[in-house]
């Protein structure tokens, strides 16, 4: 049900960004140029892809969580290849996606709690029933009952697995928590930003990071 409500809710894309980010600039041409200079310091790049060398590369293409099957895919890529072919982790490339709603998953508790983002994405926490304050996914998910830390982001970055996270989606998702929350959406853009948990890759646009994988020859994992 929440998968679905916060897709309704990406479906106001055009709406969001334009009423959220364009505020200032109708109401004055300071405002406007101070927005500007925010949404384009620290550009997100794509060095994410220069470390990608192995021999088995592929992405794990996860716009929505899935009850945290999406980290359990990546987890048995990487296991399977170690038990059934004798691969080890240094020679295999798995890359997870962080955008449309698995966006938040990509930052870190201090921003589930400040944020109530667990209430936001109806979200609750395994082991209180209650809206997630912190990051389910960061250290032990719970997927289907089980807790799973080998298959947490921590560990999973631990084996070299590569998560990246969408820039345009977490503008846009910082515009609907402003909103919400009745909080600036610039305010809240770069709070967020500057809370991504660390070695997640902020990426312009998950939609050329896709396809930038595909010509790098990565495999593609609709999850």
């Amino acid at each position: 049900m929440h998968i679905a409500s916060i897709a309704r809710r990406s479906a106001l894309v055009t709406l969001t960004v334009a009423t959220v980010f364009g505020a200032t600039a109708l109401t004055s041409r300071v405002g406007h140029a101070r927005d500007h200079a925010v949404l384009t310091q620290s550009a997100p790049g794509d060095q994410w892809l220069k470390g990608l060398t192995a021999p088995h590369r592929q992405l794990f293409d996860a716009p929505a969580p899935g009850g945290g099957i999406p980290l359990v895919h990546v987890m048995n890529y990487y296991d399977t290849y170690n038990k059934a072919y004798n691969v080890t982790d240094a020679n295999i490339d798995a890359v997870l996606t962080f955008y449309g709603s698995t966006t938040f998953y990509g930052l870190n508790d201090a921003m589930w709690a400040k944020y109530r983002l667990g209430e936001f994405l109806e979200t609750n926490d395994a082991e209180t029933g209650k809206p997630a304050v912190r990051n389910p996914w960061r250290a032990a998910p719970n997927v289907l009952g089980m807790t799973l830390a080998p298959a947490s982001i921590e560990r999973l970055q631990q084996r070299g697995a590569t998560f990246i996270l969408c820039n345009n989606a977490l503008q846009i998702f910082a515009g609907m928590l402003a909103q919400k929350r009745g909080l600036d959406a610039t305010v809240v853009y770069n709070d967020l930003k500057a809370n991504i948990l660390p070695r997640v890759e902020l990426v312009p646009a998950m939609v050329i990071a896709i396809e930038q994988a595909s010509r790098a020859g990565l495999t593609y994992h609709r999850q």
